[in-house]
């Protein structure tokens, strides 16, 4: 029997799902399911069942608990901010070229869909070809507010992410988020209007954090108070692509949705298949406002 957890841990004490008679306060890190204390095999963070010590070590022993696993079967590390540093490091290592090399390395990276630019003397943008300039817009900055904001986003945000999600796939999130981000403002921006900044990773690490929120059952008040707020920011302020904040905000919703709530009989066909198809409609898109512009 491999009964599912109750979805209302408000009906009274939670029961250890394979021990109905025992009640508990300790939950399965993996799988989140009320296990007693005769269930709960130590991991390096938590307590798991033993179900989920046997799928994360491929054998019955307890062994198996060296390997404990997140919510969305990624390996649990000790650095749960590795890919978040990483990241961070690039968009600071972009912008000090920015300072060194001036306009002319930002003109090579900023998104940009069909213009004319005379310092290049040639035509330039996504719709010519250079398909780049969807991600390279990604980590660009050239203000020090601009690029303060979102390091801080990506660092907050990120450290509650990344350990939740594990390292692939929370840098498979990051990255489906910029490029929406980046195509939502390719397909509606004026061909001529250019866009840079992470603010579409970062939008895209909260929807994962609406997400996360939700299915540990938190109270969402604060979670739906911020993302409205990050909105009113977003359509009020001059100057802020609204369409790299919306596409990654609604990316990283959708993937991390389907990365959290994947069957564990399927898990890795569902997760991967769920990013493909975003990547997929992405390409399309990009494809689509190519053709309209040439």
């Amino acid at each position: 029997m491999d009964p599912r957890p109750s979805t209302d841990r408000l009906a009274g004490p939670a029961r250890c799902y394979r021990h109905p008679e025992a009640e508990t306060g300790i939950r399965c890190t993996r799988c989140d399911r009320p296990i007693c204390t005769a269930c709960m095999v130590s991991a390096s963070v938590g307590f798991q069942c033993p179900p989920c010590v046997r799928d994360g070590s491929g054998t019955g022993h307890s062994a198996g608990a060296n390997q404990p696993r997140t919510l969305t079967g990624g390996r649990m590390e000790t650095d749960g901010r590795l890919v978040t540093k990483i990241l961070i490091g690039v968009n600071l290592a972009v912008y000090l070229a920015v300072l060194v090399l001036g306009d002319r390395f930002v003109d090579r990276l900023v998104l940009i869909g069909h213009a004319f630019n005379p310092w290049l003397g040639e035509v330039v943008g996504v719709a010519d070809g250079e398909w780049y300039r969807l991600l390279t817009a990604t980590v660009l900055h050239q203000e020090i507010f601009h690029i303060l904001f979102n390091v801080m986003g990506l660092w907050v945000i990120g450290g509650i992410v990344e350990p939740e999600l594990g390292r692939a796939r929370f840098a498979l999130l990051c990255l489906l988020s910029g490029l929406s981000g980046s195509t939502l403002a390719y397909l509606v921006a004026a061909p001529n209007q250019p866009s840079l900044g992470a603010s579409g990773v970062v939008y895209g690490l909260i929807g994962a954090w609406v997400v996360l929120a939700r299915r540990h059952r938190h109270d969402m008040r604060p979670v739906i108070l911020f993302v409205a707020l990050s909105l009113l920011v977003t359509f009020t302020r001059p100057g802020i692509s609204w369409e790299a904040h919306v596409g990654g905000l609604v990316a990283g919703a959708l993937v991390t949705y389907a990365l959290v709530h994947a069957p564990r009989a399927h898990r890795n066909l569902v997760q991967y298949g769920a990013c493909g198809l975003v990547l997929l409609l992405d390409v399309g898109l990009v494809l689509g406002r190519t053709m309209a512009l040439t």
